[in-house]
């Protein structure tokens, strides 16, 4: 079984001092070459063996039925590209020797996949190959394998892609089309000149590897590394602060962030790049950007990062830039509220291995479970509802995809101090025998008697359309509210009225391209802790905050499909606080870090 270089992972047994290297590790000098304490190896040791206990790591059997995957890949990958050149015109030699080759990114290629994740993997074809061949091609032929369980094309998706289940592993499959006649197998995507004459779309595609690769190019030891961002990695996902698309950090993102840790301390270990990863970024000087390495010009006309030419660049809050050419911001998306929470959760993990190193907390500590449906007593919930499962599913991507815009709104609105978006919706599906009962479904208001007969929908399998029975699918998305106080000398009432943001909202969503009026649906209310779903809990206790009160009348809607928005009086809130307390000599650290 031959395993091409861009499907392994870079090997991790680096230990080799800082010292012995010729140059730095990233745009600044190391804050310090020291080596790790007694008390930083305890630390450490204490951190894998709580990453192993939290199941973070993958068998040696998923790992080598991966490996198998990605070699069964590589040869349709090649099958795909000599097809395609013998349908134009090529002898079976030449179509031969024009090649194809994959490159996987993301978790899978820093080494930090959990078990079940799935592999992001880009499949490199020559100039005569195209994307719609990816589609027309490509795609049976892995519908035509029985090791292939799931395939689905997006060809329509800002980066067109292929989603797929072989042999019980997901693969995410992008295409790139290189200014190439044939694709040998020890390409490499390092030289900037590839990407020549691309269109935009193959750009994006390569970049996704190209990242992935840099990274690990400049970290100073590999295997640190992937320890302290398998650590980050399911920190910030119990946290609630792992999503992009919501204005948090994505993988790269977070990857990039422990890669500037670790270029900073380059002999530390795991253990100890954590202590530093939550001291230095709660006292780093946003917007100074997170550099992996200067910026390069290349050889493309496309923009790349440069806030002094660019307003639009100077508006990032938290800037941390991507280190291949062309350089852009991971993280545009961030905004005021989304910036304050992390910074919070920043604190809350400095404190936490403050307690560890002292030996009086756990590192299980730092991965409990996020807080966010009982830290608020007011929420926006979202509704998004469809009558079909294929279109349900695209109309709530949509929405999920504006939620953060609504979010922008929120925080210019009067009274709000913080408007919290929540990372996932929650979807759900309802069994209706009546339009009355698929109206209420709709708005996220079932009955009792809907809801038990929802909890057995393989009864109904193959029911819909008879005997009155229809299905409603809805997801719902939270955005918490954290409300001003009063006025501390009228102690008068606040009023919220929340009808411009949440009426844009509603406009904004329904312009979507794929939009059918009356199909699909979107709801948008104003409720408190106590009107919160089980579903939202995901088994776990409610808390004080939630648990439900008998209501005296029905939740108000803050917008409906009329765009009709009362008014609700929000007095019950408390100010939500950031910390204050003085991070004691964190500020030198994070001073030397933002130094350039």
């Amino acid at each position: 079984m031959t395993i091409f270089p861009s499907l392994v992972r870079p090997s991790s047994n680096s230990t080799t001092s800082y010292l012995s290297f010729p140059s730095q590790f990233g745009v600044t000098p190391p804050i310090s070459l020291a080596e790790p304490t007694d008390t930083e190896k305890r630390v450490d040791a204490e951190l894998i063996t709580e990453l192993k206990n939290q199941n973070t790591f993958e068998s040696d059997h998923e790992s080598r039925t991966r490996e198998k995957v990605l070699a069964l890949v590589q040869s349709l990958v090649k099958e795909f590209v000599k097809r395609v050149s013998i349908r134009n015109g090529m002898s079976e030699s030449l179509a031969t020797q024009a090649g194809g080759k994959i490159f996987t990114f993301g978790s899978y290629r820093l080494g930090v996949n959990q078990p079940g994740a799935d592999i992001d993997t880009l499949c490199v074809v020559p100039k005569h190959v195209s994307r719609e061949d990816f589609f027309d091609v490509f795609e049976p032929l892995l519908k035509s394998r029985e090791e292939v369980s799931v395939c689905a094309g997006v060809p329509d998706a800002y980066v067109p892609i292929i989603k797929t289940t072989i042999s019980g592993i997901e693969i995410d499959f992008l295409v790139a089309r290189l200014a190439l006649a044939t694709i040998p197998d020890d390409l490499e995507l390092l030289d900037n000149n590839l990407l020549k004459n691309l269109d935009e779309r193959c750009v994006r595609s390569l970049n996704g590897s190209r990242v992935t690769d840099e990274i690990l190019r400049v970290v100073p030891n590999v295997q640190v590394f992937r320890d302290s961002l398998r650590c980050i990695k399911l920190w910030a996902q119990r946290r609630a602060i792992y999503s992009n698309v919501n204005g948090f950090l994505g993988g790269v993102a977070w990857a990039m962030l422990v890669a500037r840790i670790c270029q900073l301390y380059p002999n530390e270990n795991a253990g100890a790049i954590i202590t530093k990863f939550f001291t230095i970024l709660y006292q780093w000087k946003w917007p100074h950007p997170v550099l992996l390495k200067e910026i390069e010009d290349g050889p493309l006309k496309v923009r790349v990062w440069n806030p002094k030419i660019y307003p639009t660049d100077r508006a990032h809050r938290m800037p941390i830039i991507t280190p291949a050419y062309p350089s852009m911001c991971s993280t545009h998306n961030v905004g005021p509220s989304t910036q304050e929470v992390m910074r919070q959760e920043f604190r809350r993990g400095m404190d936490i291995l403050d307690g560890i190193h002292k030996g009086d907390m756990q590192w299980a500590t730092l991965f409990d479970r996020h807080e966010f449906f009982s830290k608020y007593k007011h929420f926006i919930q979202i509704i998004a509802s469809g009558q079909t499962a294929e279109s349900h599913k695209k109309w709530s991507g949509a929405v999920e995809s504006k939620v953060r815009q609504l979010v922008n709104k929120l925080e210019l609105a009067e009274g709000i101090e913080l408007a919290h978006p929540f990372v996932k919706g929650f979807s759900e599906v309802f069994v209706c025998l009546d339009d009355e009962e698929v109206q209420s479904a709709a708005e996220y208001n079932p009955s009792q008697a809907v809801k038990e007969r929802s909890s057995r929908l393989d009864e109904y399998d193959g029911k819909d359309g008879k005997d009155g029975v229809h299905r409603v699918y809805v997801s719902t998305f939270y955005v918490g509210l954290a409300i001003q106080p009063r006025n501390p000398e009228t102690n008068e009432k606040r009023t919220l009225n929340l009808t411009y943001p949440t009426n844009e909202f509603m406009k904004l969503t329904k312009l979507w391209d794929q939009f059918v009026d009356g199909e699909m649906k979107i709801y948008v209310k104003n409720i408190k802790a106590a009107s919160l779903p089980d579903v939202v809990f995901e088994g776990g206790p409610r808390s004080s905050n939630s648990k439900s009160k008998k209501k005296t009348k029905r939740q108000s809607n803050v917008a409906d499909e009329n765009g009709d928005t009362p008014s609700e009086d929000n007095t019950a809130n408390k100010r939500l606080k950031a910390e204050d307390k003085e991070p004691g000599n964190a500020t030198d650290a994070a001073d030397a870090a933002n130094a350039s």
